[in-house]
């Protein structure tokens, strides 16, 4: 086929009837039974996603509708009716693009023609794509006409927005839903093109073509055209991922090995040599939390396909594999708020290595065995601290309230780390002693509470108690008000005290009963930095 008359593929396979039409099984029943049965409704509305086929299957119903054989479930798609339809060409199919025609004035002037009997076909049937796009004064037109509709009439909505289509309209349609189009279903399908037409591929570029189109059969072929350009008349699955923005799963290999062995320099390394690859973050990102899916539906469904290519993944728990696919979605949402998606991965990456339950990467470790989250140097990794010096035998304890810990938090050194502080203000004291002070947190901040800030709040203590202690955090309910807490009901306090103090004054009452103005609490502002 010569470069002039070659078509794309999206528009050369576009079915032509029932029979050749690639999954929506549940709405095509509906249609052939009531063309077999002379049950046609006379408006029906065709609602899904992009490329999922509302309008092909519209205009198959309407061949079915106008064939010179009858009316049939399986037009003859060669007789004149046919293959005008087929075309873009039968003079009693009349299609419209609402998008393009939103004003009364061209709804009132299309229905102008309704009562006339068609021309050459049985039926004379309107086609109104993205329908919701009409305004409200359209859509009351329409709504006239599909009250009392002539019986040679027949009106073929399609949307991808059934929510924006008056209920009045849709009262009157038979309303049917197509699915998403599974990648199970598209990549065979991809496959018998490709052989048919001649083409070298690989099943991973197929597999991946079948996923890009995100259920849209008719976007798995556009971007299967756009992939045979890429590579020059073949399919190789480096550059369907190069053309698609991601990235094949060995290309994650090293970055996978790097996380699940909790190495932040190779993992920092895995991104580098990602980002030299000119990939896009987001689409690797995405990649990444599916493979996270993988590992886990694996891990959970032992009779799954194998999971061979989940490499290093294989090694993390359930706890790990869900803690993993959460941060990763999340870092999704958020990478459009980062300053440049690389530095979004990264800080996502960092979070994984972070927050792995279980595992001692020198960065936290969560203690399953014991609901305490104790925080004290391994004599092999570094060198005693004063901070987490302890005596065998242990000293007498004392009662929780003979330390101002409110007061001792806020007396500590302006140098000390913004991390460590936050920690002493959202901890309150459970026991204490010359040498040993064991502080409560909130079951919920527990995660972020890491070994190395613990053993800096221990020294940051030190100077104001006179003496080196052993910090341990606990977790818990609150068994007394935190810092924290006691600045935020102080603040909320003063707040409510200074908005009663405005309401009174003489001049703002005046200016409530004359303009009806009322005082936000929301706006009032303290005059200070330290409300404590």
């Amino acid at each position: 086929m010569s470069a002039m008359t070659y078509e794309v593929l999206a528009r050369r396979l576009r079915p032509r009837s029932f029979d050749e039409l690639i999954g929506q099984e549940h709405v095509v029943r509906v249609l052939r039974h009531a063309l077999d049965h002379g049950r046609l409704h006379h408006a029906y509305l065709f609602t899904g996603t992009r490329g999922v086929g509302k309008t092909t299957i519209a205009r198959i119903l309407a061949k079915c509708m106008n064939c010179e054989q009858g009316v049939t479930a399986t037009p003859c798609l060669t007789c004149a009716s046919c293959t005008q339809i087929s075309e873009g060409r039968f003079p009693d199919l009349v299609e419209v693009d609402a998008a393009s025609r939103t004003r009364v004035e061209q709804t009132r002037e299309l229905l102008e023609n309704v009562p006339y009997a068609p021309t050459q076909g049985k039926y004379k049937v309107y086609l109104i794509d993205e329908v919701h796009m009409l305004s409200q004064s359209s859509f009351n037109a329409l709504l006239k006409t599909l009250e009392e509709p002539p019986e040679h009439v027949r009106f073929l909505l399609a949307t991808t927005d059934a929510r924006k289509v008056p209920i009045t309209v849709l009262s009157r349609c038979l309303q049917l839903q197509l699915k998403n189009l599974l990648p199970e279903r598209i990549s065979p399908y991809l496959k018998e093109v490709l052989e048919a037409d001649g083409v070298a591929f690989d099943q991973d570029s197929i597999d991946a073509l079948a996923r890009a189109g995100r259920g849209s059969m008719r976007d798995a072929l556009s971007l299967t055209d756009q992939a045979i350009s890429y590579g020059s008349g073949a399919l190789k699955a480096n550059d369907v991922y190069a053309m698609l923005g991601a990235v094949s799963i060995e290309s994650l290999d090293a970055l996978m090995a790097a996380l699940v062995s909790q190495d932040a320099r190779a993992t920092m390394r895995a991104i580098g040599e990602l980002a030299e690859l000119g990939l896009d973050f987001a689409a690797v990102l995405d990649q990444l939390t599916s493979l996270f899916h993988q590992a886990a539906v694996h891990q959970a469904l032992q009779s799954a396909p194998s999971a061979s290519h989940l490499g290093s993944l294989a090694a993390w728990d359930a706890t790990e594999l869900q803690l993993a696919y959460q941060i990763a979605i999340t870092a999704a949402r958020d990478l459009p708020l980062a300053p440049d998606p690389r530095c979004g991965f990264e800080m996502a990456m960092l979070r994984l290595l972070a927050f792995q339950p279980g595992r001692d990467a020198g960065i936290r470790d969560t203690a399953r065995e014991h609901p305490a989250i104790t925080a004290r140097a391994k004599q092999s990794e570094q060198p005693p601290s004063p901070s987490v010096q302890h005596s065998a035998p242990r000293p007498e304890m004392r009662a929780a309230q003979d330390l101002d810990w409110h007061a001792l938090s806020q007396s500590l050194d302006a140098q000390t780390d913004p991390l460590v502080k936050q920690l002493a203000r959202q901890a309150w004291v459970i026991e204490q002693s010359d040498e040993r002070l064991v502080l409560g947190v909130d079951a919920d901040y527990a995660p972020s509470v890491d070994a190395a800030s613990v053993n800096a709040l221990g020294e940051a203590l030190a100077p104001l108690l006179g003496t080196s202690v052993t910090i341990e955090v606990r977790a818990g309910q609150p068994a007394e008000e935190t810092p924290s807490q006691r600045d935020q009901r102080v603040s909320t306090e003063r707040r409510l005290q200074a908005q009663t103090i405005i309401e009174a004054d003489p001049f703002v009452r005046y200016l409530v009963e004359q303009f009806r103005a009322s005082i936000v609490p929301e706006s009032v502002q303290l005059v200070g930095a330290n409300h404590s």
